[in-house]
């Protein structure tokens, strides 16, 4: 099922994607939740992030040909970092061009949701922990990533994680590793079209990788990489991420006010 996270009359509330409408739940997707019958149209609430991450966790260099565009080489192990709840944004909401930077990037990406609190999970027990999976746009402050040894600004500035339109449940990661099309759009021009079974690491072994080392709780989000074909986002651009099997997020990018 598809669950999304909307507002509507300055109430905030989950519901079941269906036919164009929400059903409204009761209570929150991270434990057993009641349908309420309450059914609400899409085209009348405003979409947010579809979860609230308490962190970001996300992977570098995850595509060989991408980490080859950067002239980088795909690593030995996993390249985490994070990306702050702040960089969160939902879909339609605007990306603000940072002011320290002359090179912003899109980078269109899978996003994990995690549904449970987990630690030092097993590989056979992955699917046990994941919600679903949403688009991801992992803006990246170029310049700065290649000026500073941290990335913690580069990746890490107010609206640079854009994350929806909703969390799409009916996925497993044997969906995942089979290869589901990723692409991103740049006012309507395709920029990068790859697949999820490009994946140097699987979904598997990243979240093994990362629980080894920390606890996460349900509603954080960990981004798996991006294909090739990074490039500039300017002012006035509208930005698309789209997955196959999940939807389509889109954002624009406005100046810093």
């Amino acid at each position: 099922m598809r669950i999304a996270r909307f507002s509507i009359d300055g109430n905030v509330g989950f519901g079941v994607l269906e036919d164009g409408e929400l059903d409204v739940i009761k209570g929150h997707p991270f434990a057993e939740f009641e349908r309420s019958g309450q059914k609400v149209p899409l085209d009348k609430v405003r979409l947010l992030p579809p979860v609230l991450p308490n962190k970001v966790v996300a992977i570098g260099r995850n595509y060989a040909e991408h980490a080859a565009e950067l002239g980088n080489a795909v690593p030995d192990v996993p390249v985490t970092f994070f990306k702050p709840s702040t960089s969160v944004i939902g879909p339609g909401d605007p990306i603000a061009y940072p002011s320290f930077s002359q090179e912003v990037h899109h980078e269109a990406e899978l996003a994990v949701v995690i549904g449970r609190m987990c630690r030092e999970v097993p590989r056979e027990r992955v699917k046990d922990v994941i919600l679903g999976y949403t688009c991801a746009n992992d803006v990246t402050a170029r310049d700065v990533q290649q000026r500073e040894k941290q990335w913690a600004r580069a990746k890490g500035f107010d609206s640079s994680c854009p994350l929806g339109p909703w969390v799409e449940t009916g996925l497993d990661p044997a969906d995942i590793a089979a290869g589901l099309a990723i692409q991103c759009t740049v006012n309507g021009e395709q920029r990068q079209l790859g697949r999820t079974s490009d994946m140097v690491r699987p979904v598997e072994d990243l979240i093994v990788h990362i629980t080894e080392a920390m606890t996460l709780l349900p509603g954080d989000v960990i981004l798996t990489g991006t294909p090739a074909g990074v490039g500039p986002l300017n002012v006035g651009d509208e930005v698309a991420v789209t997955i196959e099997g999940i939807g389509t997020l889109t954002n624009k990018v406005i100046k810093r006010g």
